[in-house]
């Protein structure tokens, strides 16, 4: 008899490896990568041909669900320019700067509105777990040559850095909420809080100073070549995470933050970390994706009017709203604001942040409300914005034909390399 666990990786590798067969003419449709396993998982459920009977509270998942987010925040930091961020003008410093506070600070204020039964601190939670942007859902915009690559670069930078943003909100309101839950004083949550965020710093910072001078050491040395270059950096990923939960920090935020110090003395670092991240860490991530299926088809009953609102005014007010304040005085057309307002899809960090919140505060109050308003948000996220992407394209390309030559929108950049490379559709 075939365990409920060896079921699911059968699966799984079945449905990847026929993926993998007709991934060229997939990604160069309508339909994504995250469209079709979400759509598996939700088969594969209780609720579905209830072929897998696996609660979002196995351990198992959570594991896989945390080494995805751990390898995306490491490497998505590791990844980015610091000189990108540069500059008052800069779009990607003023979305992560202003556009993300705003962001998890609005989503807050109309969760605290349409659901009466969350604390505040609950009610932060959403706004928070649902800022974050997906680099991978978004893979079509900030590959495609008829955007413009200053539009590319803001949204590509964005994503790649606002989920490792995210991460310090999400541990305090977490802290926050299962604290007033259990009545523990203020005194000793908000220490808890610090030790958190200040540990997890910490140890980002010297797994990611150390490891990358003692990876360029051994490359000039010749100890170190090809392939175990990124399997350096992926030990890296790892150490900085565990270390961090060992003395009471974040892993998170050690991770992210170790993968952005590996870029102060490493050489060389974002072309051996995007060799991973295309193979593995795009594994990981469908991974995360199939699993959220089988969670979504089992909160579908507790959808009501108030969620679906909800999670329509996620993916459009709270995120374009915010998105336009931050580029106020860029110059930007409402056409370009609007376009970068409407693709900030949700996806691998809002579900691994879920996940963690399931299972490492199963008594709040409010997980219920919580647990749905994000998963119809992600799955309505999911496919929108993987269905929209083309059309899209093509309508802001036909804008962007109209602009003078000086216009904010075409003006030259250097673009940072993005997770993985599709097709993109004609």
């Amino acid at each position: 008899m075939l365990s409920v666990i060896l079921v699911g990786i059968i699966i799984f590798s079945i449905v990847l490896f026929a993926y993998s067969l007709m991934s060229h003419r997939i990604e160069s449709s309508m339909i994504t990568a995250p469209m079709i396993f979400v759509a598996i998982g939700m088969l594969v459920s209780p609720e579905g041909f209830d072929i897998i009977p696996l609660g979002a509270e196995n351990e198992l998942i959570l594991v896989f669900a945390e080494i995805a987010l751990v390898l995306i925040l490491f490497s998505d930091a590791a990844r980015i320019d610091i000189s990108t961020l540069k500059g008052n003008r800069n779009f990607p410093s003023r979305l992560l700067g202003i556009g993300l506070p705003l962001t998890i600070f609005l989503g807050a204020v109309i969760a605290i509105l349409f659901f009466t039964d969350l604390s505040l601190p609950e009610a932060a939670l959403i706004g928070v777990i649902l800022a974050p942007t997906d680099a991978g859902l978004g893979q079509v915009i900030v590959n495609s040559p008829k955007v413009p690559a200053r539009i590319r670069q803001a949204l590509n930078v964005e994503s790649g850095l606002n989920d490792g943003g995210a991460i310090p909100f999400f541990a305090f309101f977490l802290v926050l909420s299962t604290a007033e839950e259990a009545h523990i004083p203020a005194s000793q949550w908000v220490v808890f809080a610090f030790e958190q965020i200040g540990y997890g710093v910490l140890v980002g910072l010297i797994v990611g100073l150390a490891g990358a001078y003692l990876v360029n050491k051994a490359i000039d040395k010749g100890l170190m070549r090809g392939r175990f270059q990124w399997i350096g950096f992926l030990a890296l990923a790892v150490i900085s995470y565990v270390v961090a939960i060992a003395i009471g920090g974040s892993g998170f935020i050690a991770a992210f933050v170790g993968g952005f110090a590996t870029t102060l003395t490493g050489r060389g670092v974002g072309d051996s970390i995007i060799e991973f991240t295309s193979t593995w860490g795009e594994v990981f991530s469908l991974v995360v994706f199939f699993v959220f299926g089988m969670l979504a088809a089992s909160l579908l009953s507790g959808i009501t009017t108030a969620i679906i609102v909800y999670a329509v005014l996620s993916l459009t007010l709270i995120r374009i709203l915010p998105v336009a304040v931050s580029l106020i005085k860029t110059g930007l057309k409402p056409n370009s604001i609007l376009f970068m307002g409407w693709f900030g899809p949700r996806g691998l960090a809002s579900i691994v942040l879920l996940l963690i919140t399931l299972n490492e505060a199963p008594d709040l109050p409010g997980l219920q409300t919580i647990a749905v308003a994000v998963t119809i948000t992600v799955l309505i996220s999911v496919f929108a914005h993987g269905i929209s992407a083309n059309p899209a394209i093509s309508w802001y390309a036909k804008k962007i034909a109209l602009l003078p030559s000086d216009a904010p929108e075409l003006k030259g950049v250097v673009e940072s390399p993005t997770r993985t490379q599709v097709t993109v559709r004609d």
